[in-house]
C-alpha cells in the first residue's frame, strides 16, 4: 500500500486538484482514496493506475455537487485555491507539465463534471482516449466529442495550445514588476481594452464583490488596492512568487499572506486579473 502511495499520490493529487480547484479539498480525496483501498481485493488492482484514477474522478464528482450548490451561496465571485509549488516531497508539488495554469482553472468552472474530467485527464494529464473512456464509461468516440465540446465551452480552437509559455511567463513578471514599481502607462498598455478583474474575498475580507471591466478601471483599482493593502511598518511590500506554475503577485502583513494576484494572458495581451484574498484560500501557501 504505501508503494502504490508514493508512486501515485502526485498523480492523483494533480487529477482532484484539477478537477475541483481546492488544494484542501484535493488532498482529502487523494487521503479517502488511499483509506478506501485497504478494503479493495488485490484482484481489481491489476492495473492500479486506471483504478485509483478512477475512484479519485468518482469521489470529485460528488463533491462537485454539493460545491455547485454551495457556490451559489458564496459572497461574490469564487475563484480556485492557488497551488503554491515547493520542491520538496509534499503531496502538490506537482511538476509544472502536468498542470493547467490558473486561468485555465478558472475557465474550466463553465463545464459539466464530465467534460472537466475529460478536459483534465486529455489536456493536463496527457491520457489517451482509450484510457479515459474506461475511466468515465463512454465510448473513446463520445469522449472525443466531450473533449471538443469542452473546449469551445471555454473559447479555445482546435490549434490553440493551452499551457502557459515562456512568452506569458516573461509578461507577466514585467506586468508584476510595473504594478510594484508604480508605472502606470506600462501596466495600461500591458492589458487589453476589455480586461477583467475578478476578486475573491468569500465575504471574510474586503474585496470586490462584482468583476472590474476595462483597461483603465482595472489599473485604477489595481493601483489603489495596492497603496491600501501592500504596507508592512509603513512601506510597500509586494513580492513575486511561483504560484500555479506561473509568476504571482504577493501581498504580505506582518501576520502572513493576505493577497494572491494570477493573470490569464491571451495574444500577448492579460484578458483576465484574479485576485485571492479569501484567507481559507491562502491559509496553505503559509507565512
Amino acid at each position: 500500500m504505501q508503494d502504490l502511495y508514493e508512486k501515485y499520490k502526485k498523480l492523483l493529487f494533480k487529477l482532484a486538484y484539477q478537477l475541483l480547484g481546492s488544494v484542501s479539498d484535493a488532498e482529502d480525496v487523494v487521503q479517502d482514496v488511499f483509506l478506501k483501498l485497504y478494503d479493495v481485493s488485490p484482484d481489481k488492482l491489476g492495473e492500479p493506475k486506471a483504478y485509483l484514477c478512477k475512484m479519485v474522478t468518482n469521489r470529485c464528482r460528488d463533491i462537485q455537487k454539493s460545491a455547485r450548490k454551495k457556490r451559489e451561496q458564496y459572497f461574490g465571485e469564487w475563484l480556485p485555491e492557488p497551488l503554491y509549488y515547493a520542491e520538496d516531497n509534499s503531496m502538490n508539488s506537482v511538476e509544472l507539465d502536468d498542470q493547467l495554469s490558473y486561468g485555465m482553472l478558472v475557465l474550466l468552472e463553465k463545464l459539466t463534471p464530465t467534460e472537466r474530467v475529460v478536459f483534465v485527464l486529455r489536456e493536463a494529464l496527457s491520457f489517451e482516449y482509450y484510457e479515459i473512456a474506461e475511466l468515465v464509461e463512454k465510448s473513446e468516440a463520445n469522449c472525443r466529442k466531450v473533449f471538443s465540446r469542452a473546449k469551445a465551452k471555454i473559447g479555445i480552437s482546435t490549434e490553440e495550445v493551452i499551457h502557459s509559455n515562456s512568452a506569458s511567463q516573461e509578461l507577466t513578471h514585467k506586468f508584476i514588476i510595473a504594478l510594484k514599481n508604480g508605472n502606470l502607462n506600462q501596466v495600461v498598455s500591458m492589458l487589453d481594452q476589455n480586461a477583467v478583474l475578478i476578486a475573491d474575498g468569500g465575504g471574510k475580507v474586503i474585496a470586490a464583490v462584482n468583476p472590474i471591466k476595462s483597461s483603465d478601471h482595472v489599473t485604477k483599482f489595481l493601483f489603489g488596492a495596492i497603496r491600501k493593502a501592500s504596507m508592512v511598518d509603513g512601506v510597500p511590500h509586494i513580492e513575486i512568487s511561483q504560484i500555479n506554475g506561473q509568476p504571482a503577485l504577493i501581498l504580505r502583513s506582518n501576520e502572513g499572506i493576505h493577497t494572491v494576484g494570477m493573470l490569464h494572458i491571451e495574444n500577448n495581451l492579460i484578458q483576465n486579473v484574479y485576485i485571492i484574498r479569501n484567507p481559507d484560500k491562502l491559509k496553505h501557501l503559509g507565512k
